[in-house]
């Protein structure tokens, strides 16, 4: 079981980028995903969590991205899309996703879940 994360870069303020994180070795839609952002000098946090199909796909967001971020399922590619929008320079970090396989199935409290598989990461920097 594998998740990859895709899509970063450099992008201006004002602007949007589209992350995918792509699953391998499961079904996506089954397991509640988490996007997670760790900033030059500060501790990863969790901006972003959907639930399983099976609870609505529900989703949590950080009050810092929240009404500029959205987070949805391509069942096509088994992948968790994060719609980036009006990004800040405070955005700039480095985005990876986990699953979560073992548990409920729908997001828990942002930074509280436990997550089973991580990916990599993908960097977003926000400059002009």
């Amino acid at each position: 079981l594998q998740v990859v994360e895709s899509g970063g870069g450099l992008v201006q303020p004002g602007g949007s980028l589209r992350l995918s994180c792509a699953g391998s070795g499961f079904t996506a839609d089954m397991y509640p995903i988490g996007w997670f952002r760790q900033a030059p000098g500060k501790v990863r946090e969790e901006i972003a969590c959907i639930s399983s199909r099976s609870a609505d796909d529900s989703a949590n967001f950080a009050d810092s991205v929240k009404g500029r971020f959205t987070i949805s399922r391509d069942n096509g590619q088994n992948a968790v899309i994060l719609e980036m929008n009006s990004l800040k320079p405070e955005d700039t970090g480095h985005y990876s996703c986990a699953v979560r396989i073992v548990g409920s199935t729908y997001c828990s409290q942002l930074g509280s879940g436990r997550y089973d598989y991580w990916g990599q990461g993908t960097q977003v920097t926000v400059s002009s």
